[in-house]
């Protein structure tokens, strides 16, 4: 790792440019001023062309260089010590051990992640500092792997570093500006080798700055939960995302609210997602170099940087963050209410994973097996293969017919995605026991055995199960004659 100089060395250079950048602004947008100027008072002519290109020029630069001032908003629920003991105890502890003052106010967020900053003010002037915590986040951290986060959040306290990144922010904020007002124009030219320039030496200062909040961490809290802590998170945010959009958001969607944050902890442990999350990681400490233009290093250097520091305490077997949160039901919708509005939370009823299957999902599948009867005639379980080799006649008599707009694929993954819900609610017709949780196919038992309705429908128009195999399953089974209009 580098040492401190080199760190305050760069920083001084980034300070440096951002001066530059502004006096580059001014000085041009002076020049620009005087043309017209010179123009009239020592040629005794004005051409209006050069007239009307230079007041342009000059006003779209000064007006992108104005400070702007920061209207915080908050980016959710705020965080209470009063209500939540237990996660502000480690809080200050961390604080203690790090020698900084707390965070003005702390917020629950709803992505991956955990930040400090200073947010209000112009330009760092006036503001405070705050920090943002993640639900999932705190879900998938063990107690000590979230002390070593925030011991490096704290780290950029330590190291000032909230303190230069408001005029960092506000400058690349002011290089963007500048370059869209000035878009096609020759005029543009300087800012853009400018904000490269000034691009590549901050974002070299943040990755330094990450270097220095991990070391600090690793010598609070331990290397151990530090790194442990970091590969989760490389992980842990692409998961929610596939978590959100596959099986909260279809919930919210019928009107209910399951647990979220223990639903994404049963979606993490399905053994598909696991997998899926280790290959990630594999990926991920296969990066062998940060590209020049990224804010943080790539976790191979920063797991390298602290191989030598106390290992700490080993998070395997320890509670999970999230338990430090009190009632952590109504902290859920608390910041769902902050994210689609409470008037829409309060419309949601409560709904566990075990029933969210037979109360969210169920309902919607019947009306559109049932508003769907046309196409599904004369299906049954057995023959999902012969309707499949089916599917350009059937496509003609859906409800909803795929438009010359849509494609024909969009128009056969729906013919997919509705024969599997009919076989869904065809079995569970015939007795079978349903069951969905986060992250797992949905699955039909009877007498030990098990069918997967959505991964046979799919195995079947893939090509990777025999429709000859699957009629003969069915069968064995006794449902090969259930039928699937309803």
């Amino acid at each position: 790792m580098k040492s401190s100089g080199s760190l305050a060395g760069r920083a001084l250079l980034a300070v440096g440019l951002m001066i530059g950048f502004y006096g580059l602004a001014i000085g041009l947008a002076g020049v620009l001023l005087f043309l017209p100027y010179a123009e009239l008072v020592y040629a005794h002519r004005l051409h209006l062309n050069i007239a009307i290109f230079s007041l342009v020029g000059a006003g779209t630069i000064l007006w992108s260089i104005v400070p702007r001032w920061d209207r915080f908003e908050a980016p959710g629920p705020l965080l209470e010590p009063t209500r939540h003991p237990k996660l502000f105890a480690e809080i200050e502890g961390v604080a203690r051990a790090t020698g900084q003052a707390m965070p003005a106010e702390v917020f629950l967020v709803g992505d991956v992640n955990a930040w400090v900053a200073q947010r209000g003010g112009v330009m760092g002037l006036f503001s405070q500092r705050v920090m943002g915590l993640g639900l999932p986040l705190l879900q998938v951290l063990s107690v000590s792997e979230l002390r070593a986060v925030l011991a490096h959040e704290f780290g950029h306290f330590y190291g000032g570093d909230t303190r230069l990144g408001p005029w960092v922010y506000k400058t690349r904020a002011a290089i963007g500006r500048t370059l869209a007002g000035l878009s096609d124009s020759i005029l543009q030219k300087p800012f853009l080798w400018y904000g490269k320039l000034f691009l590549w030496t901050s974002q070299a200062v943040s990755r330094r700055q990450e270097f220095s909040a991990d070391a600090l961490a690793s010598r609070v809290v331990g290397a151990r939960p530090l790194v442990e802590g970091l590969k989760k998170v490389q992980t842990a945010a692409p998961a929610f995302d596939a978590y959100w959009s596959q099986e909260v958001r279809p919930v919210l969607q019928a009107g209910y609210l399951p647990p979220l944050a223990d639903g994404f902890r049963r979606f993490a442990a399905q053994e598909r997602i696991a997998q899926a999350m280790e290959g990630m990681l594999e990926k991920s400490l296969g990066e062998a170099k940060t590209d020049p233009y990224d804010t943080h290093p790539t976790l191979p250097e920063r797991i390298a940087a602290v191989a030598g520091l106390p290992a700490g305490p080993d998070p395997a077997g320890e509670p999970r963050a999230v338990s430090l949160l009190s009632d952590l039901g109504e902290v859920e919708r608390r910041w769902l209410a902050q994210v689609a509005g409470p008037e829409q939370v309060e419309k949601l009823r409560s709904v566990t994973w075990e029933d969210a299957l037979a109360t969210a999902f169920l309902p919607g599948w019947r009306e559109a097996v049932a508003s769907n009867r046309a196409a599904l005639e004369g299906a049954t379980v057995g023959a999902l293969g012969e309707v499949l080799a089916e599917a350009p006649a059937r496509l003609g008599r859906l409800s909803e017919p795929a438009g010359e707009e849509e494609s024909a694929e969009a128009g056969a993954g729906h013919l997919r995605w509705l024969l599997a819900a009919a076989v869904t609610l065809a079995l569970e017709r015939a007795g079978w026991t349903l069951d969905a949780p986060p992250g797992a196919p949905v699955t039909a038992r009877r007498d030990g055995a098990e069918v997967y309705p959505f991964e046979v429908v799919q195995g079947l128009a893939s090509g990777q199960l025999a429709a000859e195999d699957w009629r003969a399953r069915a069968a064995r089974l006794g449902v090969d004659a259930l039928r699937l209009d309803g």
